[in-house]
C-alpha cells in the first residue's frame, strides 16, 4: 500500500498530530521527573539510592522491550501496537501519579518503559511510510521537533510542574495528551500489512534483553558504586559481553533471527547508527551537566535554571525549520557537518563557563548547540533511512531509538564518572600550590585576607574545591567537544540520498 499517494492532506495532518502527541508524550518522560526526585524521595520516605530506581527502571523496561517492536508490529500491525502502547503508557502515568510507595511507583514506571518503548520507533516509521522520499525531509523535521524537544523542555516543566503544583503533575501531564493521541490513532491511523508466518525467536530476544539490561544496570549503578571496585558492576559487565556475544553469534546462524543481519548491510543505516549514538552521547549529556553546574555553582534557583535553558529548544526548532527545506537542495552530509562544527562550537564556548557567566551568554550557547542538533537530526534521520528497503523499516527505527537511547546512557556515565575523578584530580592540584613559596598566599595571610587557623584553613579548602569543581564542569565540556568533531569522519560512509537508487517499494 502506497500510503503517500492514498491519504487525503486532512487525514495526514491528523496522523501527523497524533504520532506527534505520542512522541512527545514519551519523550518528556526521560528527563521530566529527574527533577521531581527529592519531593519523591520526602514523599516516599525513600533514601536516595533507593529513589534513583524511579529512573532506572524506567530506562532499562524501554531499552529491553524497544527490540521487541519490530516483530511485534510484523504479526499485530503497526496501528494496533501503537494504540495499545498509547493506552498503556497513559495509563501507567496514572498509576505513577497515584502511587503511594517506593514499590508501587517503580513498578508503574517499569510499565511506563514497558509500553513507552515502541512509541518513538513506531512514530517514526509512520512519518517515514505516509511521505514520499522527496517530503521526507520534512517529515522527519516535524518528528525531530518531538524527539529532541522532549528530553530538552523536559527538566524545565518538570521544575515549574514541581514547584507551583506537585511532583505527580511530572506524570499527571501525560493523560490528557495520551488521551488525544489515542483519538487520532484510532480514527486516522490505516493499519499496515501482517506477517502471520513470522516466528518470535525467544533465544534471540532473551541474549539481546539479558545483555542490554545488564548494559543499562551497569551504566545506571556505576558510577555510584565505583565501578569496577564493586563485584556487582564486574558481574553486570561480564553478563552484558557474554550475553552480546551470544546474540551476535545467534543471529548469523539462526534461520529465523530476531533481527536479520541484512539489516546492517545498509551503509547508511550502519553509519546513522554510529552517527545518532554520538548524538546520544551528546545531548543527555550536556543536559545533566548544565543544572548542577547553574545551580550549585553559579546560584541559579531551579526555576531560573529551567527558564534559561529553554531557549535551547528554540534553537532546535529553528534549526529544523530551516533545515526541513534545505534537505532536498542540498547534500545532507553538509547539513550534518554544519551541525556538528555548531555543537562543537558551543561546547568550546562552554569551555570558557566561570561563575560569573551571564545568564545571556549561557542562552546564547544553548541556542547554538540547541540549533546544530536540529542541523544533525533532520538530515541524519533522512539520510540514515534513504536507501534502506521499506520492510526493514519498522526494525531499522527501533534500533534507531534503542542506539541513540544506549549513548544517552552511556554519555551521561562517562561524563559523570569524569567529572568526579577530574574534581579530585584538580583538587590534588590546586593544593599543591598551597606552600610558603606561594608569594600571593603569603601576601593573603599578611594582609589578614586568610589566617593560619582551622576556620581560615577551612575556606581555603573551600575555595580550593570551588575551583576544582569548576574547571571538572570545563574539562568535561571539553571532551564532548573532541567526541562531537571525531564523529566527523563518519560522513565519508554515508551516500547522499541524491545519489542514490529509490529502494525498492516493498509493502512496509
Amino acid at each position: 500500500m502506497n500510503q503517500e499517494t492514498e491519504l487525503n492532506p486532512s487525514s495526514r495532518f491528523f496522523i501527523i498530530f497524533s504520532v506527534m502527541l505520542s512522541t512527545i508524550m514519551q519523550a518528556l518522560d526521560t528527563t521530566i521527573a529527574n527533577v521531581a526526585l527529592p519531593h519523591m524521595q520526602g514523599t516516599m520516605g525513600a533514601s536516595q539510592d533507593q529513589i534513583s530506581w524511579v529512573l532506572t527502571s524506567y530506562i532499562v523496561a524501554s531499552a529491553i522491550f524497544m527490540p521487541l517492536t519490530g516483530f511485534l508490529t510484523a504479526r499485530y500491525g503497526r496501528r494496533q501496537i501503537l494504540i495499545i502502547s498509547v493506552t498503556g503508557f497513559t495509563l501507567a502515568s496514572m498509576a505513577c501519579g497515584a502511587a503511594q510507595s517506593l514499590n508501587q511507583i517503580v513498578l508503574f514506571r517499569l510499565l511506563q518503559g514497558i509500553f513507552g518503548a515502541s512509541l518513538i520507533p513506531l512514530a517514526q516509521a509512520v512519518m517515514l511510510d505516509i511521505f514520499p522520499r522527496e517530503k521526507q525531509g520534512s517529515a522527519m523535521a516535524t518528528f525531530g521537533i518531538g524527539v529532541m524537544l522532549g528530553p530538552i523542555l523536559g527538566p524545565s516543566l518538570g521544575g515549574v510542574l514541581t514547584e507551583y503544583y506537585n511532583w505527580r503533575w511530572v506524570f499527571y501531564i501525560n493523560v490528557p495528551l495520551g488521551m488525544i493521541a489515542l483519538f487520532g490513532l484510532i480514527r486516522f491511523v490505516p493499519e499496515t500489512g501482517l506477517d502471520k508466518n513470522r516466528r518470535f525467536d525467544l533465544l534471540g530476544f532473551s541474549f539481546l534483553a539479558i545483555g542490554i539490561g545488564s548494559l543499562q544496570m551497569m551504566l545506571d549503578r556505576g558510577s555510584s558504586l565505583n565501578w569496577f571496585a564493586s563485584g556487582e558492576v564486574v558481574i553486570e559487565c561480564l553478563l552484558a559481553l557474554l550475553a552480546f556475544y551470544l546474540f551476535i553469534a545467534h543471529i548469523f546462524t539462526h534461520k529465523s533471527p530476531f533481527i536479520e543481519p541484512a539489516l546492517f548491510k545498509d551503509r547508511n543505516l550502519s553509519a546513522g547508527l554510529m552517527f545518532i549514538f554520538v548524538v546520544g552521547v551528546v545531548l543527555l549529556a550536556s543536559m545533566a551537566l548544565l543544572p548542577p553546574f547553574m545551580q550549585n555553582l553559579m546560584g541559579y534557583p531551579v526555576i531560573d535554571t529551567g527558564y534559561l535553558l529553554a531557549p535551547r529548544g528554540l534553537g532546535t526548532m529553528a534549526a529544523m525549520m530551516i533545515v526541513g527545506r534545505l534537505t532536498t537542495r542540498v547534500d545532507a552530509r553538509y547539513l550534518i557537518l554544519i551541525g556538528l562544527l555548531a555543537i562543537s562550537g558551543s561546547l568550546w564556548q562552554m569551555t570558557h563557563f566561570t561563575t560569573n557567566t551571564s545568564g545571556a551568554d549561557l542562552v546564547q550557547t544553548g541556542v547554538l548547540q540547541g540549533f546544530g542538533f536540529g542541523f544533525v537530526f533532520v538530515p541524519l534521520s533522512t539520510v540514515t533511512f534513504a536507501t534502506l528497503a521499506p520492510r526493514y523499516r519498522t526494525e531499522g527505527t527501533s534500533m534507531y531509538s534503542l542506539i541513540r537511547n544506549i549513548g544517552s546512557s552511556i554519555g551521561i556515565s562517562v561524563v559523570t564518572t569524569f567529572l568526579a575523578q577530574s574534581i579530585q584530580r584538580n583538587h590534588a592540584a590546586f593544593s599543591s600550590l598551597i606552600s610558603p613559596e606561594n608569594h600571593a598566599l603569603t601576601d593573603a595571610v599578611n594582609q589578614g585576607i586568610l589566617s593560619p587557623t582551622p576556620t581560615g584553613l577551612s575556606l581555603l579548602d573551600g575555595m580550593v574545591n570551588g575551583q576544582a569543581v569548576t574547571l571538572a564542569y570545563l574539562q568535561d565540556f571539553r571532551l564532548m567537544m573532541f567526541v562531537t568533531l571525531a564523529a566527523i569522519p563518519f560522513l565519508l560512509f554515508m551516500q547522499s540520498p541524491h545519489k542514490v537508487r529509490k529502494p525498492t517499494t516493498a509493502r512496509a
